[in-house]
């Protein structure tokens, strides 16, 4: 398959303020291309580790028809932020120079409200299916990251998901196990189509496809943490853990069945 799978790249031309969610501090932030979008910085939390996850897990959820904000990589140039008055901030800038990850800011949104909104059974079992396959933890009530733009239900922030990688040497266990925070998932009640959505999507996200994607992973995101000494060994490591997890989907969809069955 020719390797079609490709992100943009922008220049962040100025910060615009910060959106004070959990510990990452993501800004929405101008760039050269004309639109505003939700930068999220390789100097935050989990790092660069988490704009792995939060470009697998988007691009993976685009490739199975669900919708995602366009993803980009974003350069901060290393004299971006000298003027900013907010000392924490300024560290975060200087300490995501380089390359980072934004998202295409969706103005006029609003967060998902699980308590006022309903969602289609099979749609609510697509985006179970989802986490499972990418091990998102972030997705209840607490956290809902979903949005409602336009009258259509968009996925935002990915960057918990692939816990294996903060263990790394247990990839292949992470892989093949059970998964048992999903009986936390907003959406858990409303997918009452787990097997259907198996069936859809197992097909969709093909072994080159999944090559190709880990392709679009920075050598410098991957080497940044020191689990590799070659940025293709790394490489591989993700594309083998979500083959090996697709594989076992009909496993992880037979949990998630079992644990919606607990709660209703």
């Amino acid at each position: 398959m020719e390797n079609t799978l490709q992100l943009r790249q922008v220049n962040v031309t100025r910060y615009i303020l910060p959106l004070r969610e959990g510990g990452s501090l993501p800004a929405l932030a101008d760039a050269d291309d004309g639109f505003k979008y939700v930068l999220k910085f390789r100097g935050a939390g989990q790092r660069e580790k988490a704009l792995i996850s939060e470009l697998l897990g988007g691009e993976i959820a685009r490739i199975l028809g669900l919708k995602v904000p366009e993803l980009v990589f974003a350069e901060l140039d290393p004299a971006f932020g000298r003027s900013e008055g907010d000392e924490e901030i300024q560290d975060l800038l200087k300490g995501s120079q380089g390359l980072n990850l934004a998202l295409h800011f969706l103005s006029g949104s609003i967060n998902y409200d699980a308590l006022a909104m309903e969602v289609d059974p099979l749609m609510a079992s697509k985006i179970v299916w989802l986490d499972m396959l990418i091990t998102n933890v972030d997705r209840t009530f607490r956290n809902t990251n979903m949005l409602m733009w336009n009258r259509e239900l968009w996925l935002i922030d990915h960057g918990a998901a692939f816990l294996f990688h903060h263990s790394w040497t247990n990839w292949e266990k992470n892989a093949t196990g059970k998964f048992p925070i999903i009986a936390n998932h907003v959406l858990l009640k409303q997918a009452s189509q787990l097997s259907e959505a198996n069936e859809q999507l197992k097909v969709l996200l093909k072994s080159e496809y999944i090559d190709a994607l880990v392709a679009l992973i920075p050598d410098e995101w991957l080497l940044a943490a020191g689990d590799e000494e070659h940025a293709p060994d790394a490489r591989a490591v993700y594309a083998n853990f979500l083959k090996l997890r697709l594989s076992h989907s009909d496993q992880f969809t037979k949990e998630a069945q079992d644990a919606r069955t607990a709660l209703i």
